[in-house]
């Protein structure tokens, strides 16, 4: 099968690219630099792995809510594609539980619990805490140097309210962790655990640019002592922190939703 050609990147050198499916997108921006653009865009090749994604950010963040029907045309309308592929993404959803179809209807989002998102989360934690273990034992201090300009860059963005950049740079500096620990394998895994991360609306959830920069500097600091279990219980930590915040958001939209009907009922009583 032929690989879809490469298109020059404006992005500095360095910077997280991707390009293929999307799982293999998300676990080999971990591992090696890819061929396009993180950012979506219509000339992607793989357009409906594109609006899966897209539509997963959507339900994960809980702007599409259990229950909602997914309107094609708007989603396609959305990231400038045409319907077919995002028809194609909502197949993919279906396989991954987070969508069904209703005979007639059209795709409805099945619902997502707080309590599945720390499943995943949890997950995530182990995987990634033992990365940044594998990481501190290769850093050298031009690698700690690195780390720690990436975070003095994310804490200006966190400072200025520049949600975009910070959620950019968030990635860069985990992504240059993973980089650290050679460990391919467990990179892998870990990406396509990030299926479940949302990748545009994390900030904008309540505590986490603050919690970012904090749980950062325990990551940080463990790098500068060499400390493979402190990063270890560090990262642990961090993923662990995200996770709770986001289903934390999860189930106060579900409360916010739910009261109306709630002060419906006990009207009509």
């Amino acid at each position: 099968m032929r690989r879809p050609r490469s298109r020059p990147d404006p992005r500095p050198a360095g910077s997280p690219r991707g390009g293929e499916k999307l799982i293999s997108r998300y676990a080999k921006s971990l591992t090696e630099p890819a061929d396009a653009p993180r950012k979506y865009s219509r000339h992607r090749p793989q357009l409906g792995a594109e609006a899966a994604s897209y539509i997963r950010d959507l339900i994960v963040s809980g702007k599409l809510r259990g229950g909602e029907f997914i309107r094609h045309d708007a989603i396609a309308q959305s990231l400038g594609i045409s319907a077919t592929p995002v028809r194609e993404g909502l197949l993919e959803l279906r396989t991954e539980g987070l969508v069904k179809l209703e005979p007639r209807r059209g795709y409805v989002v099945v619902p997502l619990t707080g309590d599945d998102i720390r499943d995943v989360f949890a997950g995530q934690a182990l995987l990634a805490g033992e990365l940044a273990a594998r990481a501190v034992k290769q850093a050298g201090p031009d690698d700690v140097a690195r780390l720690e300009h990436l975070h003095a860059d994310l804490e200006a963005a966190a400072e200025r309210g520049d949600h975009d950049e910070l959620e950019e740079l968030n990635f860069l500096f985990h992504r240059a962790v993973n980089l650290l620990a050679r460990s391919a394998k467990l990179a892998w895994l870990l990406g396509v655990s990030l299926s479940y991360v949302p990748a545009r609306f994390h900030s904008t959830i309540d505590g986490w640019p603050a919690a970012t920069v904090q749980d950062h500097r325990e990551i940080l600091e463990a790098f500068r002592h060499g400390s493979p279990r402190a990063a270890r219980a560090a990262m642990t930590r961090h993923i662990e922190h995200a996770g709770e915040l986001l289903a934390i958001h999860i189930e106060s939209q579900a409360a916010e939703r739910d009261w109306p009907a709630a002060g419906a009922t006990s009207t009509a009583s």
